[in-house]
């Protein structure tokens, strides 16, 4: 596989970020996570941490090189995410589960397939349009599926934070899943937070994609988002991967996982040490240590390209 990818997150006008992202690839698999924990929700942040980890745990355990199945896969881990974060409130004598917002993908065989729980956004960019993007589970989006909204109105209506469906929540969330999509040279996946989505318009996402590279599209975004909001900016994160094909070739940029040794995985995606062998079956102690590794890396934003 050929791509290029460009992740950053920026904390806006909030005290925290409470956004995470990250993303690992194989040499056969790529896979790519955002998640915006909810302000309204004590520990977002961490509900935000453990979803991400849970992923990137299960795709370096499973992708070899690539991943079997990956709806189940998506599906499952997004699953499994959700029961972590509710165990973290457990452990921790918490009122509540603190909760996130989630869209993941999965690249493999030159084609894509996302998932998504929430108003985090997936944009499928294609010679200057978007032949695909998730849809929120906002009540917003249901107003405006049932006609009694305009979809004019997803950007600025004062409905649009109230989030029906999310990690955390006192019932399973509902993961929605997309179709198998088949890239084409010059495609570009870009995941994002609210943050972004909502201040800058689908007409400045596909604008910017269609005249500038993943390593100038993602950073303007984000600066366009945080100027527009000003010192009431929310956080802003932003991911976008632009494919390159299969094969290496003579004009190839960006990454080739050809280059990577057999059963290696690069992430950016910070794990915590969990013992080798057993995994399943943690002692309270050794989720503990878990889980604070968690914390002490949650204050951490990370800001990578390649």
């Amino acid at each position: 596989m050929r791509f290029s990818i460009y992740q950053e997150s920026k904390k806006g006008g909030r005290k925290n970020n409470q956004d995470r992202m990250g993303y690992c690839y194989t040499r056969e698999a790529l896979l790519m996570v955002v998640a915006d924990g909810m302000g309204g929700h004590l520990n977002g942040e961490v509900a935000a941490q453990i979803a991400v980890q849970t992923l990137g745990t299960r795709f370096q355990k499973e992708a070899q090189p690539k991943i079997s199945n990956p709806q189940r896969f998506l599906e499952d881990s997004i699953l499994d995410a959700h029961r972590e974060i509710h165990q973290y409130r457990v452990l921790n004598q918490l009122p509540e589960s603190p909760r996130t917002t989630i869209v993941a993908c999965i690249v493999q065989n030159g084609s894509a397939l996302w998932a998504h729980v929430g108003d985090s956004r997936l944009y499928w960019l294609r010679s200057g349009t978007v032949v695909s993007q998730t849809r929120d589970h906002t009540k917003l989006q249901s107003m405006v599926m049932h006609g009694k909204a305009s979809p004019t109105e997803l950007q600025n209506h004062p409905d649009r934070n109230k989030v029906f469906n999310c990690l955390g929540s006192p019932s399973d969330p509902m993961v929605e899943l997309s179709r198998k999509a088949t890239l084409k040279r010059g495609d570009s996946l870009f995941l994002c937070s609210d943050g972004l989505w909502s201040a800058v318009s689908d007409k400045n996402i596909v604008d910017a994609f269609s005249s500038k590279t993943v390593m100038r599209a993602v950073p303007d975004l984000i600066a366009q988002a945080l100027q527009e909001h000003g010192s009431h900016a929310d956080n802003v994160t932003g991911m976008a991967m632009t494919w390159d094909g299969t094969e290496l070739g003579d004009e190839a940029s960006g990454i080739s996982t050809l280059l990577l040794p057999v059963g290696a995985i690069n992430s950016t995606i910070q794990l915590p040490n969990l013992p080798a062998e057993n995994q399943d079956d943690l002692s309270d102690d050794e989720i503990e240590r878990a889980i604070e590794e968690i914390r002490t890396s949650i204050s951490q934003t990370t800001h990578s390209k390649s």
